[in-house]
């Protein structure tokens, strides 16, 4: 084989297996974007009350909703003398709700939540009414306005029988707010940005403050704590802000994650994190059933007597104990737990009992979170 073809294998190969090592290293990272936001771009909540029409009588009853149509029609120079003239069967009061996003524009079209107040029965078809949304100042920032989507049903039969699914009392309004003045935002005093960390971690910090420092050169980021990281702006980088911070979002960081177990005891949902270790310890599980059975019986009394039969009932008991399984459990991952449970063929709930179990033990070690 020519000598030239045997030096371009060569380079190939040498490539590749630099290539693998690269990718081998940022498996497991990710990018400060994903693990940081930047202190000054935050949303903030707005509220307000409104009224959503053209419900197929499902509305409120109460008084508030009377009270609000006859505002309403009285904005709109229709006088109405007595609440009684009006039907509030088909007009619900909702609480309405949305989040102002970073940096947003007048103009610009944002979601909103819708909530029924009182006692209607759904949202389902309705039209929201021009709707003032608040901020904490009490300054209007936007205006709400269209058709609720419930994202389910709910439908009825007689003698109580109906089926329902998702909440039809709660909708949103996609894009259904225009905003109406802007909330200025500060991210930077001119040579800093500081970046906060969504979950706090020491040895996250850190890795962000190296990786900065070999982008940019020693002494421009200093984390302080577990929770925010201080980046000093490049002068040259100054009059590029949005430039800059998007260049360093994409810097990617190996994150340090907390092993952790995370159980939820209303659904019975575990999450076992990758990093759980189980230290070597034996399990043993079995169930006890009690069954309790009852069996009729008529005792017919002696012929000629006149007696009536007697009518009873037979109790039996029967405790059935499954034998208990003792397993050794010695796991270095996620992987191996998860397998060395499922071989006790155990249902969720009883492996919420097993782990909290270990954590008494002092056999696992993670955090053990209930929900």
């Amino acid at each position: 084989m020519d000598a030239a073809i045997l030096c371009r294998i060569g380079r190939y190969l040498l490539a590749s297996a630099i290539l693998g090592v690269a990718l081998a290293n940022t498996a497991d990272a990710a990018r400060i974007r994903d693990l940081c936001e930047i202190q000054g771009a935050r949303g903030n909540n707005l509220r307000g009350i409104g009224l959503v029409v053209g419900l197929a009588g499902t509305g409120d009853g109460s008084r508030a909703a009377i009270q609000a149509q006859q505002r309403m029609l009285e904005r709109m120079d229709i006088n109405i003398q007595e609440f009684r003239d009006l039907s509030s069967d088909n007009v619900a009061v909702v609480m309405v709700t949305a989040v102002f996003p970073p940096f947003a524009k007048e103009g610009t079209r944002i979601d909103v939540q819708v909530s029924s107040l009182y006692d209607a029965d759904s949202l389902e078809g309705g039209l929201l009414l021009e709707t003032l949304l608040y901020g904490i100042d009490d300054n209007v920032y936007a205006v709400a306005q269209g058709p609720v989507s419930v994202g389910g049903f709910e439908a009825g039969a007689g003698g109580g029988a109906g089926a329902q699914r998702n909440h039809v009392t709660a909708g949103r309004v996609p894009n259904g707010a225009f905003i109406e003045r802007e909330i200025p935002s500060t991210i930077t005093d001119g040579e800093r940005i500081t970046l906060l960390l969504k979950q706090p971690s020491f040895g996250t910090a850190n890795n962000i403050q190296q990786a900065i420092n070999a982008e940019l050169g020693p002494g421009h980021a200093t984390a302080y704590g577990a929770g925010s990281v201080n980046v000093r702006i490049p002068e040259d980088q100054q009059a590029n802000l949005t430039g800059f911070i998007a260049e360093l979002q994409g810097l990617q960081v190996e994150s340090d994650i907390p092993a952790r177990v995370v159980i939820n005891e209303r659904t019975g949902t575990i999450v076992v994190g990758g990093d759980v270790i189980i230290r070597p310890v034996q399990v043993a599980h079995g169930n006890l059933t009690i069954e309790i059975s009852t069996t009729p019986f008529v005792a017919m009394p002696p012929p000629f007597t006149g007696a009536p039969p007697v009518v009873g009932e037979i109790e039996e008991i029967e405790v059935v104990e499954q034998e208990a399984h003792l397993m050794p459990v010695e796991g270095t991952s996620a992987g191996d737990v998860a397998a060395a449970l499922n071989r006790l063929k155990v249902t969720p709930r009883d492996m919420i009992s097993i782990f909290q179990a270990l954590r008494e033990a002092g056999a696992l070690q993670a955090d053990l979170e209930i929900m």
